[in-house]
């Protein structure tokens, strides 16, 4: 596989999932500039931060004055999925030079990491395969902006009965259903979920950091249990 084909298979890889991710975008161009972000600021969420779930939680938490270390811990909980991305692609990515890996690292996303890791763990390792993250990378960034700047400036002319805010959860719900793969997972959704809908009145948004916590620390438990059997 030369550099360029496996750009190419990443890139073709991702673009069907846009479907989603598209009209994500969009919501959160549009949200951003409902909780008083300025058009420069919303747009820069997307291009530095550039991970839809921490940037529509960070724009709800300004936009109810939480304060810094709540947001920053928030955001932080929030994030911790991409240091399992990481662990699991660096057998794939070690040889890499470290620019290579920071520019990866940056491009690493659920929708991202789904079509590359699936390419990595399923055909054969080749000194290219790399650029097939960059592939699919770089599509799911390129198609993140435009939507992103799309809502920011033609957001207001979209019909409300679209309802865009819907693709939000049902993107994330998507992509942890595919992930089910045992009983262990599917009792950590199921208490995150009822957890989530039990802590939602707690203040600045804290049912997301004790929802997932809780949901983590019942299924580690769960798994030492069937290990000591």
């Amino acid at each position: 596989m030369t550099k360029f084909s496996e750009f190419k298979d990443g890139c073709f890889g991702e673009i069907p999932l846009q479907i989603g991710v598209f009209p994500f975008g969009l919501a959160f161009g549009i949200l951003g500039i409902e909780c008083g972000l300025s058009n420069i600021q919303t747009f820069l969420l997307s291009s530095i931060v550039f991970a839809g779930a921490s940037q529509i939680v960070f724009a709800q938490l300004i936009f109810t004055s939480t304060p810094a270390s709540i947001i920053v811990g928030t955001v932080g909980i929030v994030n911790l999925r991409h240091i399992l991305y990481g662990i699991s692609l660096s057998g794939y990515l070690k040889n890499l030079t470290l620019g290579w890996r920071l520019i990866l690292a940056y491009l690493i996303t659920d929708e991202a990491y789904a079509v590359s890791y699936k390419r990595f763990s399923e055909k054969k390792k080749t000194k290219n395969m790399h650029y097939h993250l960059l592939g699919s990378g770089l599509t799911l960034w390129t198609s993140w902006q435009i939507a992103t700047f799309l809502g920011i400036f033609i957001g207001h002319f979209i019909p409300e009965s679209l309802n865009l805010e819907f693709a939000i959860p049902l993107s994330f719900i998507a992509i942890v259903v595919i992930s089910i793969k045992d009983k262990i997972k599917f009792s950590v959704f199921i208490t995150s979920a009822v957890l989530s809908v039990a802590f939602k009145d707690l203040p600045w948004n804290l049912w997301i950091i004790f929802s997932a916590l809780i949901a983590i620390l019942f299924g580690m438990l769960i798994s030492n249990k069937i290990r000591t059997k």
